[in-house]
């Protein structure tokens, strides 16, 4: 099962969806559920930016999937009261698509370019000089009648995202002026957000089971909402329509994620690793092939979540799985 089908895959896969994640987002910063610290000094840059009549100095967003990058770029805009443009690294294939983006930003405005690293590299050295001199060089012309024309930008804010900051190019990385980490999520805060989403939904949660769904959300808004939705049926169909701990419990078990937030994927590379190579050293490319996933997949997908929780720990010789992991699927001590 690729990814994709994973129901805690912090990954968004379908219009429908995404239509879902637009009604659940929040609008302003006052609205926005966790990541306090980052909040916090966005709400001073935002300040001292409106009260100088400034563009905002542009704003790069890392971290895993699923935890609000293009949420609080579109937070953001709304704070700043400018327009928001968006796209993603890998639509913008030519000079030309950026240039008529840039094109249509009005003086403020933001540009929100998700997965910021898949950028061809002809396209990251334009902008280049479009952040830091707000102008683009471009070539008019072809053959001998090419001729370079100079193109004013006015002052604008771009926000990139993106799940692997290590990619990006120094350069282009060294242009933004904010860079933040987005961290995985408290189940405290999860839990909020399950509660506002299951109002929004128009469902009747206990906060019992909207604990129950943030303990198996793997710190990651995207999963809690998606949870919900499943967990929502669940109550539905077997029950009557009301999310408590016993039928959060229940719809959750059936979906085979653990109490962990770990799926069959998950559990299936740890027992692999534990009852084939005896908790490891194991290379990556030797797990993947075991398992039947991309080495891809695992490294974005899989693994970050299994090390947050210290259930593996990358050595220079592969990875191991730590007496948390042997003890949580319930192996005999690790000697």
């Amino acid at each position: 099962m690729s990814d994709q089908e994973r129901i805690i895959s912090g990954e968004s896969d379908s219009s429908d969806e995404l239509s879902i994640e637009k009604s659940l987002r929040p609008q302003y910063l006052n609205q926005y559920i966790g990541q306090s610290k980052l909040k916090l000094e966005l709400g001073i840059y935002i300040s001292a930016a409106k009260s100088r009549e400034e563009a905002l100095d542009h704003v790069l967003l890392y971290g895993p999937p699923g935890l609000g990058k293009t949420t609080m770029a579109m937070v953001i805009s709304n704070e700043m009261e400018v327009n928001i443009r968006t796209t993603s690294g890998p639509a913008i294939e030519k000079a030309g698509d950026l240039v008529a983006l840039l094109n249509e930003l009005e003086p403020g405005d933001v540009l929100f370019i998700d997965e910021i690293h898949r950028m061809p590299r002809m396209v990251e050295e334009m902008l280049y000089s479009a952040m830091e001199d707000y102008f683009v060089d471009i070539i008019v012309g072809q053959g001998p009648t090419a001729h370079p024309v100079h193109f004013p930008l006015p002052p604008f804010t771009l926000i990139g995202a993106t799940t692997r900051a290590g990619m990006l190019s120094a350069p282009l990385r060294d242009r933004f002026g904010i860079v933040s980490h987005m961290e995985y999520y408290t189940i405290e805060d999860l839990s909020d957000i399950v509660i506002r989403s299951a109002a929004i939904f128009q469902t009747e949660i206990h906060s019992e089971g909207a604990l129950e769904i943030a303990r198996r959300s793997r710190g990651t808004p995207r999963v809690a909402n998606r949870l919900l939705k499943r967990v929502r049926d669940y109550a539905q169909v077997q029950s009557d329509g009301v999310v408590d701990k016993k039928v959060a419990n229940e719809a959750l078990t059936m979906l085979r994620v653990d109490q962990k937030g770990l799926d069959f994927v998950d559990q299936k590379m740890v027992r692999t690793m534990i009852e084939i190579y005896q908790g490891g050293p194991v290379g990556l490319s030797t797990i993947a092939a075991n398992i039947g996933e991309e080495m891809e997949t695992i490294e974005d997908m899989v693994e970050p979540y299994l090390l947050q929780m210290g259930f593996i720990q990358r050595t220079p010789r592969g990875r191991i799985v730590t007496q948390l992991g042997f003890d949580h699927l319930g192996y005999p001590k690790n000697n």
